[in-house]
């Protein structure tokens, strides 16, 4: 299993972005992505660090895989 990297909020967003992921609102300090096809809705903490089992359910949300995630790092 791959090793989960220590990134930002706005790190983890940009990623998204290339698949598809788009910003909608925020509401206090998360984010809220939406993604038209497939329908998914992902919340991300404008943090400076996401803990790693915040990251694994926004990656697991997103439908992506650890590996495939980080491709888009």
């Amino acid at each position: 299993m791959t090793k989960l990297p220590v990134i930002s909020g706005k790190k983890c967003v940009d990623a998204l972005a290339k698949v598809g992921f788009n910003f909608d609102h925020q509401k206090g300090s998360h984010m809220i992505l939406l993604r038209g096809d497939p329908f998914a809705r992902v919340s991300i903490p404008n943090h400076k660090t996401i803990k790693k089992g915040t990251l694994k359910s926004i990656i697991r949300q997103s439908g992506l895989t650890v590996e495939g995630f980080i491709e888009l790092l």
